[in-house]
């Protein structure tokens, strides 16, 4: 579940990597037992989930022209980049004209996507790439490319494990669109204040990884959603 130092791509063979990664050799069954999980529930998922996605994908095609998919390309494990399902909340071809990050009140949201993203609807679409071993439950929420290219070494640690749907720091930023709201350039204000405090949470997260604390999240997921605010 986890390549041997040497196989690592060069970005990652750092020594601001490195005591990361030797937390995560020592837990290679936790690692399995987070795969395992991964393929069975999001399984799961797909199947019970396979109707309510219709008709979501219903309403978006009714709502505003365009896919019912939103298929940016994000970096997970390694540096690999993919192309991220999630349902489209934006009108068509939002990326180009306007900052990859969301801001609250940002005129791009169709009204459908405003309530897909109030309940975090629009990542149901993600269990597939979770089924596919592109993504995991837990984990660092993947970042476009550009922002990636903007990592300082030690963040490069977070490209040891998948990318995540949830995490401890999406869930204490779950407002972040709000708080970029009043932003004049949104790119610098992601760059130099939201993503170095996310990354604390990321790499705190990879550093402590266990199994029993992905589950925890996913709970903890769960109640920010129904309304629960976290410090």
């Amino acid at each position: 579940m986890l390549k041997k130092w040497n196989d690592l791509p060069e970005a990652l063979r750092v020594p601001e990597v490195k005591p990361y990664y030797d937390a995560l050799r020592k837990k290679r069954f936790q690692l399995f037992c987070k795969r395992f999980f991964d393929i069975l529930v999001s399984l799961i998922m797909i199947i019970l989930l396979a109707l309510p996605m219709l008709v979501i994908a219903i309403l978006i095609k009714c709502d505003s022209k365009g896919p019912v998919f939103y298929r940016q390309e994000r970096v997970t494990k390694y540096g690999k980049h993919f192309r991220i399902h999630k349902f489209r909340t934006m009108v068509a071809n939002a990326d180009k004209i306007g900052s990859l990050v969301t801001v609250g009140q940002d005129s791009r949201i169709t009204k459908i996507g405003a309530k897909l993203r109030g309940c975090r609807l629009d990542e149901l679409p993600q269990v597939f790439d979770v089924f596919a071993g592109k993504m995991t439950f837990v984990g660092t929420r993947p970042e476009a490319v550009k922002y990636v290219e903007k990592y300082l070494p030690e963040y490069q640690a977070t490209l040891l494990l998948p990318a995540g749907i949830t995490s401890e720091a999406s869930i204490r930023y779950k407002d972040e669109a709000e708080l970029l709201d009043a932003a004049e350039d949104v790119d610098r204000v992601y760059i130099e204040k939201v993503l170095p405090d996310k990354m604390k949470w990321n790499l705190k997260s990879v550093r402590e990884f266990s199994f029993g604390k992905d589950i925890v999240t996913m709970f903890r997921t769960v109640a920010a959603v129904l309304g629960k605010e976290y410090d």
